[in-house]
């Protein structure tokens, strides 16, 4: 079966960049525990897809005793955008379960940080959904770039040191955890192994872009955390390294000010 041959891919030719990454994150950041019962998120891009079969993996190989549900939701994808999702579940062999929203409907009518708005909105659909399903922890599939990139988005455009967690309690969702398991992974290996085993996910499927001309849509700040990242590790290898491990070495002594 062709989701057999992929899922060798894993723990063969991904097992240092890729496996061995979303385990140690699981242990050091203490992600998942016995009796979980895990949401994992999927978009239908390749982070969280690659995020599903590492999680069946590592139900596979009863490392942990958890749960795990696959939830998609529809934000108002396009029919082509929301077959491409089906599609690749098939062939990976995960068993999505779907569910609607207005997502897309809301945000294409405000001019003010749509995406923002998005992000918020999918989140609390995911976190009341997972709950209803009887989880108590969402699994996203945000990575080692999305973390770095992160860290500098807060130092360049919001004045503050502060990174993506490893693991976050609900505020609103009592009993409920965001846990990134893929927070050690870096997107070039993520990219990677997409290509290793031929495939083709949903790059963004936003109803906010989808009919507006390629020069026209806007450069996110992310996108152009990524130029400025890739610039500097042509200079600087270790770059997205040290900003990632940056967040383990602030020294309280020699900084001006700090808050909780």
């Amino acid at each position: 079966m062709e989701y057999q041959k992929i899922e060798k891919t894993l723990i063969n030719e991904y097992r240092t960049s890729i496996w061995n990454n979303f385990l140690s994150a699981i242990e050091e950041y203490k992600l998942i525990k016995n009796g979980d019962k895990i949401a994992v998120c999927i978009s239908g891009g390749k982070d969280s897809m690659l995020l599903a079969k590492c999680i069946q993996e590592l139900q596979k190989q009863k490392i942990y005793d958890f749960e795990a549900v696959y939830l998609v939701m529809n934000p108002g994808y396009n029919i082509k955008n929301k077959e491409m999702i089906e599609y690749n579940a098939k062939i990976l062999n995960i068993p999505i379960k779907v569910f609607e929203s207005n997502i897309f409907e809301v945000v294409t009518t405000v001019d003010d940080s749509p995406c923002y708005l998005c992000a918020r909105m999918r989140r609390g659909f995911l976190y009341k959904n997972a709950k209803d399903s009887g989880c108590n922890k969402i699994a996203l599939g945000h990575h080692f770039n999305d973390v770095i990139e992160t860290v500098m988005m807060g130092i360049l455009y919001n004045g503050q040191i502060q990174s993506m967690m490893p693991k976050l309690h609900s505020a609103n969702f009592e009993g409920m955890e965001l846990i990134r398991p893929l927070y050690k992974v870096k997107e070039k290996d993520i990219i990677s192994w997409k290509d290793y085993n031929n495939l083709t996910f949903l790059q963004c499927a936003c109803r906010f872009t989808e009919n507006l001309p390629t020069d026209k849509i806007f450069d996110s700040k992310r996108k152009e955390m990524k130029i400025l990242i890739k610039q500097l590790k042509e200079k600087n290898p270790e770059v997205d390294s040290n900003i990632f491990n940056s967040m383990y070495n602030i020294n309280l002594d020699e900084i001006i000010g700090y808050k909780r």
